[in-house]
C-alpha cells in the first residue's frame, strides 16, 4: 500500500488541551503551533505538498490535479484524491474516521473525513466514484485503511432513530451504540473494494489517551480539543 500514517496526539509543540501534535486551525490553538506541527508531519512523510480539507461534514470530494503548487487547506470538502507524486493528503480527527485509499495500478490516493454524517451521506462511495471517473480506478484494485476512531464501545447515538437510516440498524450493537467501523467496511465492499483489502486497526479514540477525542473531552467538561492526523502519500518521482 502507499505509505500511510496514523499519527497520535504526541510529538508536537502545542500545550494544554491541545498537547501536543494538534493539526487543526479551527480549534483555538496558536496558529504558529499548528504550522509547526504540520511541518513535522510533512517532514515525517517526506513529501513536497501536504493537502488537507477544512472538513464541513459534506460529501464533497476535491480532485487534485497539481494546480496547487504548495501545501494548502481546501475549502468546502471532506475528501481529497490525487495522482500527484510527492503529495500527502491529511485528515484531521477527534473521533471521526479517516478512510485512506490507494490504487497501486493507476497511482492514485484518496483520503476521506468520515464522521457519522459522512457515513449517512456515504462519502466513501462518492470518493470511490470520483477515483473511477477521474483516474480510471478499478475498485477491486483499491487498498483501504480505516483509522483509529470512535469504536462501537463509545459510539452512542441516543437520537439514532432520527439521525441514522434504517439500513444502519444491522450495525447496532446495543440499545444506542453502533459499529461505524463495520458500516464503513460495508460501504467500501458495496463500492467494489475487496474484503481482504480493507484494513481496520479497531482502536477507539475515545478510549485511548493517545488520540484527541471530542467525546472524551465533553465527558471531562471541556469540549474544546485538538485534532490528530491521518495521512496517505504518493512517493515523489525518482
Amino acid at each position: 500500500m502507499a505509505p500511510y500514517h496514523f499519527f497520535t496526539r504526541h510529538g508536537g509543540v502545542s500545550s494544554g488541551i491541545y498537547a501536543s501534535l494538534n493539526v487543526s486551525h479551527g480549534t483555538g490553538d496558536d496558529p504558529r503551533n499548528i504550522e509547526e506541527n504540520r511541518a513535522r508531519i510533512q517532514q515525517r512523510t517526506g513529501t513536497q505538498r501536504l493537502l488537507s480539507a477544512n472538513q464541513i461534514h459534506s460529501d464533497r470530494v476535491y480532485v487534485d490535479s497539481g494546480e496547487l503548487e504548495r501545501s494548502h487547506e481546501v475549502e468546502g470538502c471532506d475528501a481529497l484524491i490525487s495522482n500527484q507524486p510527492g503529495t500527502a493528503l491529511m485528515i484531521q480527527q477527534a473521533d471521526c474516521q479517516a478512510v485512506l485509499l490507494h490504487d497501486p495500478v493507476e497511482g492514485v490516493i484518496g483520503a476521506v473525513h468520515n464522521g457519522w454524517r459522512g457515513s449517512v451521506a456515504n462519502i466513501i462511495a462518492r470518493t470511490v466514484e470520483q477515483m473511477v471517473r477521474r483516474f480510471t480506478t478499478e475498485p477491486a484494485n483499491l487498498q483501504a485503511s480505516i483509522s483509529p476512531s470512535l469504536g462501537p464501545c463509545c459510539a452512542e447515538f441516543i437520537n439514532h432513530k432520527k439521525e441514522l437510516p434504517e439500513a444502519f440498524q444491522r450495525f447496532q450493537v446495543t440499545k444506542n451504540h453502533f459499529d461505524f467501523w463495520q458500516i464503513s467496511a460495508a460501504q467500501l465492499r458495496e463500492s467494489g473494494v475487496r474484503s481482504e483489502s480493507i484494513h481496520l486497526p479497531e482502536i477507539c479514540t475515545s478510549c485511548s489517551d493517545d488520540f484527541f477525542s471530542y467525546r472524551r473531552a465533553v465527558r471531562q467538561g471541556h469540549p474544546a480539543c485538538g485534532r490528530h492526523a491521518s495521512v496517505i502519500c504518493l512517493a515523489a518521482e525518482s
